[in-house]
């Protein structure tokens, strides 16, 4: 016996699929696998199959038209086409996250490409289905081409490149986005994108955080999120959530904070949370930083932060940004609002007065003499 792959455009018609099979099988060729691929001119199905020695291409190509099968394509197969078509795409997508440079080659050994070619500029037409040449976007920038002598490519296909080109630019940012941070005392920890596997680590931040600090981060008395709402928070839809690591960040390394991005419209929402014995190090204020970064690089207008009046260290890390902060308040919670756009406006709004409105526009966390830019002054002793 012998593999063979077949692949052909079947009507998508009631029995016309068995017709096919049935003329197969008139040959003695055995079904082993069968993909379909809807298209807008039918279904098409590719077929595994195993063949008598003496079946030769011709009389396959003559057997499937027989079944009422077109555009038909017949090539010999090897052992490995055994596999599950699904586990073999696991295989290649593990493979791409031990090495996400390796997305070309994943590429060609998914699809059977005879080239894959990377170009600096994007796909002028990406979705190139249909044909034996196929155009994928590369969310990192510039795109990338296939092409291969025959069968054509099929939506399902392009569907499954596209996903591909698309997990190694994700693993590409987090490998770029992955940096240790050296925080003013010479302590040293890890800062990454989270990801849904971080759920565990995350919930035992929650249980070394103390009452006082859960609330400050959420506002309220559902300071200790489920499972679900957590994975909503390191994987948001828009946004970004990166989680800190003490030491070299290694698997068995502890979750010390996390710092949540939120997106919606033209605004984000930014929140943190650090666990007690690492406050007051200046790790607060580095992780709000690379928030803003991130959000000015993904063009939102402004940052939002909602912090409880009395929560002096936030107001204090918020204070050390050096950057228009304007304040309201709702009863015991202050909404702090920096903007990303350049600002127009007068000196007022330099100093988180917005433009047009006088001092009593903002309202400070602790009135007095002493507050500058509806942020209280830096006391005696405080670090």
């Amino acid at each position: 016996m012998a593999l063979w792959r077949i692949r052909a455009t079947v009507d998508d018609r009631p029995g016309y699929l068995s017709v096919l099979t049935a003329s197969l099988a008139l040959r003695g060729v055995n079904i082993l696998t069968v993909q379909v691929h809807t298209t807008e001119v039918g279904a098409v199905d590719d077929f595994l199959v195993d063949a008598p020695e003496q079946v030769t291409e011709a009389e396959l190509h003559a057997a499937v038209e027989r079944g009422r099968g077109r555009d038909c394509w017949v090539a010999r197969s090897e052992a490995r086409g055994l596999a599950d078509e699904p586990t073999r795409v696991l295989g290649l997508a593990a493979r791409l996250v031990r090495d996400p440079e390796a997305a070309g080659a994943t590429l060609r050994t998914l699809l059977g490409a005879d080239a894959v070619t990377w170009r600096p500029t994007p796909a002028a037409a990406p979705g190139g289905v249909g044909g034996t040449t196929m155009l994928l976007a590369d969310p990192a920038g510039g795109g990338y081409e296939l092409r291969r002598r025959e069968p054509s490519f099929t939506p399902a296909e392009y569907a499954r490149a596209q996903a591909v080109v698309e997990l190694a630019a994700t693993l590409g940012r987090r490998d770029t986005d992955r940096v240790t941070l050296v925080l003013p005392d010479g302590a040293e920890v890890s800062v990454r994108p989270a990801t849904a596997d971080d759920v565990p680590a995350v919930r035992e931040l929650h249980v070394g955080c103390s009452a006082r600090s859960r609330q400050r981060r959420y506002l309220s008395g559902a300071a200790d999120p489920s499972p679900a709402r957590l994975r909503r928070l390191l994987e948001p839809a828009r946004g970004l959530t990166l989680l800190v690591t003490a030491g070299s960040g290694g698997a068995a390394e502890p979750v010390v904070a996390m710092a949540n991005l939120l997106g919606e419209g033209d605004e984000a929402e930014a929140a943190l949370l650090v666990r007690d014995d690492w406050q007051r190090r200046g790790l607060g204020s580095a992780l709000l930083r690379r928030l803003l970064g991130h959000a000015d690089r993904a063009g939102y207008a402004a940052v939002l932060l909602h912090v409880q009046a009395e929560n002096t260290p936030m107001l204090r890390t918020l204070r050390r940004l050096d950057r228009p902060v304007t304040l309201e308040r709702d009863g015991g919670v202050l909404t702090a609002t920096l903007p990303l756009t350049p600002a127009e406006a007068g000196p007022a709004a330099r100093v988180g007065v917005p433009a047009g409105r006088g001092p009593e526009g903002v309202r400070p966390a602790w009135p007095g003499r002493d507050a500058v830019a509806g942020l209280p002054a830096q006391r005696p002793g405080s670090s």
